[in-house]
């Protein structure tokens, strides 16, 4: 294993450390021998449905990279769409703010021959779509619920403003493509402090020529059909409510309530605080923060049991199996 992989594999056993003495915590705060009762009659059955709907998440979000490649004349194989997920979901389950998944992709992509500008703009595309999901999803299900926490709130607000900064950067560029030449000039005078000028000049060439072919693979996404958006919204919504739906299968194998709408709501909450960027995959931060939103209608029984198997489907998971296909990918000429 190069130095890459056990860097990898180092920074996911710390988030797997992390995760785990945020669970063992809660699990230790919580009534342990009435837990334990319940973990032993729990029903195996929607167990697998809380597995079924993560695996539905894998496969929505590779569907969603076909459509996208497909609305740029790209082609993209079902099946390495499904690989790309899968890896890209390790590196994001072992960086803060699930960063480290976005620049595989792009790798993978310009493997199969898209320009590394159109390979920006499908992952691009990817985030910008969750962004809208979760600002349009979060009041709604705030209002339907009736569920609000001033922390939840606060979330929300605070990821509006950084959405609404980062559109307002992305009309910058649409607007004129000079702007791009004033973005790739404030660029070269940053990279000119640090190397040497005849490798700036080259750097700054590559730099401008793939902000502009973003910005044509973008803009050529933005004129697709409206029915081409539509679906892309669609399998959006599917990919999240497949996730989502995985605390209120586990409840229904502890013999609970499933309270589907509350816990949407917390659960669109968390996904905005696990971008955070301060521990690997937000280790220990979405288990307490889990903990604080189902507190507000669960019995403290029952936090633990659910917080341990949701991780452990929603994010162990992603290491185990990630990690695997990044190894078949390492030997394969993917990533050479």
């Amino acid at each position: 294993m190069g130095a890459n992989g056990k860097s990898n594999l180092k920074t996911a056993l710390v988030g797997t450390a992390i995760s785990l003495l945020a669970i063992f915590t809660i699990f230790k705060l919580t009534e342990t021998k009435i837990t334990w009762e319940i973990i032993l009659k729990a029903n195996s059955y929607y167990i697998a449905v809380a597995l079924f709907l993560h695996l539905m998440f894998w496969i929505f979000w590779a569907v969603r990279i076909v459509l996208l490649s497909s609305f740029l004349n790209a082609k993209v194989e079902f099946k390495y769409a499904l690989e790309m997920t899968l890896a890209s979901n390790f590196l994001a389950a072992i960086t803060p703010s699930s960063a480290g998944g976005e620049p595989l992709r792009v790798k993978m992509l310009t493997d199969k021959g898209v320009s590394v500008g159109s390979a920006s703009a499908i992952v691009l595309a990817e985030r910008l779509l969750d962004a809208i999901f979760f600002i349009v999803a979060l009041p709604v299900f705030i209002l339907i619920s009736g569920f609000s926490t001033r922390f939840g709130i606060e979330v929300g607000a605070v990821f509006f403003i950084f959405l609404a900064l980062f559109i307002v950067f992305l009309y910058f560029i649409f607007k004129d493509p000079k702007n791009v030449d004033k973005i790739a000039n404030k660029v070269y005078k940053i990279l000119q402090r640090f190397i040497k000028e005849k490798k700036a000049d080259k750097a700054i060439r590559f730099i401008k020529d793939e902000l502009l072919a973003f910005r044509q693979a973008a803009i050529d996404l933005v004129k697709n059909p409206i029915k081409n958006l539509t679906i892309l919204f669609l399998a959006t919504m599917l990919i999240w409510f497949s996730d989502f739906l995985v605390p209120s299968a586990i409840l229904l194998a502890l013999n609970e309530d499933p309270v589907v709408l509350l816990s949407i709501t917390s659960q669109l909450i968390l996904i905005i605080v696990s971008l955070i960027p301060i521990t690997p995959g937000a280790s220990g931060i979405v288990e307490a923060g889990m903990v604080y939103l189902y507190s507000k209608f669960l019995p403290s029984h029952v936090l633990g049991v659910l917080v341990g198997i949701w991780r452990a489907i929603t994010y162990f998971s992603n290491l185990v199996v990630g990690f695997f296909v990044n190894v078949k990918l390492l030997k394969s000429a993917y990533l050479k």
